[in-house]
């Protein structure tokens, strides 16, 4: 499963909910180059420089991280979170997938108001061990600047910054069209100002669409 969508239209906190409700885990592809940047790796420099300007890392880095995250997580059910992001990722992750023997079965578009992502931005802490993401207004954690599994700090990104988030914006514009064009056969698209009013629909649709997925039982490792 992939979700798509515009930087702050929700995908990290709705992969959240689905991980609370089903057995499936998730590659969250802004986490992973977080790691690589904290880390200091070659990958790591290059992707902070690039996450600065608000422009998109070379596919072939991108899949540095991708691939071996994947591989991971063989015969298991997964949401791929941040990839792709243009029609040419999607052209090499579809060609992973090829050798891999793994198989993509739902794709999911989200459909937010720019100004309202922007708007939303300015209120969005993460707790950034994990990657979890709240929203002041929307998805406010239980105590105030604390993550709500582990009480650690929560702290905003360098890359949420209203400019850069503009810009980030104009780069996903450019390259969406084509992205959504590419897997017309499997793509939903789900519409909505807030994570909450486009998750009934979201999780109506897997449920639909993945009609034996095992549900979670037991709270999931943070």
């Amino acid at each position: 499963m992939i979700l798509l969508g515009a930087p702050g239209a929700g995908k990290g906190t709705l992969s959240d909910w689905l991980l609370e409700r089903y057995e499936i885990d998730t590659i969250v592809v802004g986490q992973l180059l977080r790691n690589e940047i904290a880390r200091g790796t070659r990958l790591g420099q290059v992707a902070e420089r690039t996450m600065k300007q608000g422009a998109l890392l070379q596919d072939e880095l991108v899949l540095e991280v991708v691939q071996p995250a994947i591989e991971a997580k063989k015969d298991k059910d997964w949401i791929l979170d941040g990839f792709p992001r243009k029609k040419s990722q999607a052209v090499l992750l579809d060609q992973m997938l090829c050798k891999t023997g793994d198989e993509l079965n739902f794709v999911a578009s989200l459909k937010v108001p720019d100004q309202v992502i922007i708007e939303r931005i300015k209120d969005r802490f993460i707790h950034l061990p994990s990657g979890r993401t709240y929203n002041l207004k929307f998805n406010p954690p239980k105590v105030a600047g604390k993550d709500d599994v582990t009480g650690e700090p929560l702290s905003q990104r360098p890359d949420d910054d209203p400019a850069i988030v503009r810009k980030r914006l104009e780069s996903f514009h450019h390259e969406n069209d084509p992205l959504l064009a590419h897997y017309d056969g499997a793509l939903v698209s789900f519409r909505g100002k807030t994570s909450k009013e486009i998750w009934p629909h979201l999780s109506k649709a897997v449920e639909e669409k993945f009609p034996n997925l095992p549900r979670r039982t037991t709270p999931r490792n943070p």
